[in-house]
C-alpha cells in the first residue's frame, strides 16, 4: 500500500520535495501560511491544502510521513509536533540550527516510536561515493589533511523574509554549506577542535557572516581547513573537497561536489564515474546537487527496513553541533 505524504512548507525546497513523492507515495496535503502557496501545489498534485501545521494534523490522521521544508529555525518545532502526532518526519537539512532543540527532536521521536531523518542528499553524488568506498576500504591510507572549498555567489536579492536572519536562517554555514559539513563527519570523522574566522564582507542588510575560514584538529589526527564565501563574483564557483592520505591524494570539485577533478592512488586506477545530477536551479542563483530523487528512494526503503542506511536525526545532529561549535570559536 502506498504511503502518504504531507509537504509542510510550499517553497522552492517544497516543490521538489512534492515532485519526488509522488513518484514514490501520495502526496495527500500541503501546507503553508501563504495561502496562494499551499493552493497552486495542492491543486496540482490534487491534495488537500492547509494554512496551519495544527489544522493539518488535525484533520489528516492517516499521513505517514512528512517533509519539513519549512525556514530553519522551524525544522525542530515543526518536525516535533508532527512526532507527537504520531507521523514520521523527513526534516530538510539542517535538522535544525542549535544542539539543544536537536535532542528534543530526537528524544521526542524516541518517545513517540517514530522515524526523524534528515535530508543529506550530497551523499549521493557519485564522486562522494567513490571516495566513501575508498575510506571505508582503508585505500588511502592513514588521512594526513584536507581541505574544503565552498565558494558560491548569493546576490543581496536572495536574502528575503527569513534568509539572512539569526532565528530562522541561522547562518551561512546551516543554509548554504551545511552538506559540506555533514561530508567531513561522515567522511573523516569528528572534529577535536576548531578555530574560525567569520565576516560579513558583502551583505549589510543581514545579521549573519557571508565568508568565513576554519581551521580543524580532527580526532584522527588530521588537519584540515574549510574556506567559505557567498561572494563569488556572479555566479557560483566551486564546491570541493580534497583530501591527502598516506596513499594517495583525491579532489571532489565541481561547482557542487560533482566532479572528480584529481586522483593519485596507490594500486587504483581512476574510475568512469556515472554523471551526477544537476543542480538545484532556483531562478537567479543555484543550489546544490539535485539528488532528492535518490533521497527518497532510500528514504522508502528506511521506512520499511530498520537496517537500510539512511541520514538519521543523530547524523543531521553531528552537522549542526559541529557548526554550532564553529560559530562558538574564536
Amino acid at each position: 500500500m502506498q504511503k502518504n505524504f504531507a509537504i509542510i512548507g510550499c517553497g522552492r525546497i517544497g516543490r521538489r520535495h512534492a515532485e519526488q513523492a509522488i513518484l514514490l507515495a501520495n502526496v495527500k496535503a500541503v501546507c503553508d501560511i501563504v495561502h496562494s502557496r499551499a493552493d497552486e501545489l495542492a491543486a496540482y498534485y490534487n491534495a488537500t491544502p492547509y494554512y496551519t501545521l495544527e489544522d493539518l494534523l488535525a484533520a489528516e490522521p492517516k499521513i505517514d510521513v512528512i517533509s519539513i521544508c519549512t525556514p530553519n529555525g522551524l525544522h525542530a518545532a515543526h518536525s516535533i509536533k508532527s512526532l507527537q502526532a504520531g507521523i514520521n518526519v523527513l526534516c530538510e537539512k539542517p535538522l535544525c540550527i542549535t544542539v539543544k532543540t536537536g535532542e528534543e527532536m530526537i528524544a521526542v521521536a524516541k518517545e513517540a516510536n517514530k522515524k526523524l531523518f534528515v535530508v543529506k542528499q550530497n551523499r549521493y553524488n557519485p564522486p562522494v561515493i567513490f571516495l566513501k568506498e575508498l575510506l571505508n576500504k582503508d585505500q588511502l591510507g592513514n588521512i594526513y589533511s584536507f581541505q574544503i572549498n565552498c565558494f558560491w555567489n548569493r546576490p543581496n536579492e536572495y536574502y528575503t523574509g527569513w534568509k539572512g536572519t539569526k532565528a530562522l536562517d541561522g547562518g551561512t554555514l546551516f543554509t548554504q554549506f551545511s552538506h559540506f559539513i555533514d561530508l567531513l563527519y561522515w567522511l573523516l570523522g569528528d572534529v577535536l577542535e576548531v578555530k574560525k574566522i567569520t565576516k560579513n564582507l558583502a551583505h549589510p542588510a543581514i545579521e549573519l557572516e557571508d565568508a568565513g575560514v576554519v581551521l580543524f584538529n580532527m580526532n584522527s589526527g588530521a588537519i584540515g581547513t574549510l574556506n567559505y564565501t557567498v561572494n563569488s563574483f556572479e555566479k557560483n564557483m566551486e564546491g570541493s573537497f580534497a583530501v591527502f592520505g598516506e596513499k594517495g591524494t583525491i579532489k571532489i570539485g565541481g561547482q557542487y561536489l560533482n566532479e572528480l577533478e584529481y586522483f593519485n592512488v596507490q594500486g587504483v586506477e581512476q574510475p568512469d564515474l556515472p554523471k551526477g545530477n544537476s543542480a538545484n536551479a532556483y531562478g537567479f542563483y543555484q543550489g546544490s546537487m539535485s539528488n532528492h530523487d535518490k533521497v527518497y528512494e532510500n528514504l522508502m526503503k528506511a521506512l520499511d527496513n530498520e537496517k537500510h542506511l539512511f541520514a538519521s536525526a543523530i547524523e543531521g545532529l553531528k552537522t549542526v553541533e559541529i557548526i554550532e561549535r564553529i560559530y562558538n570559536a574564536t
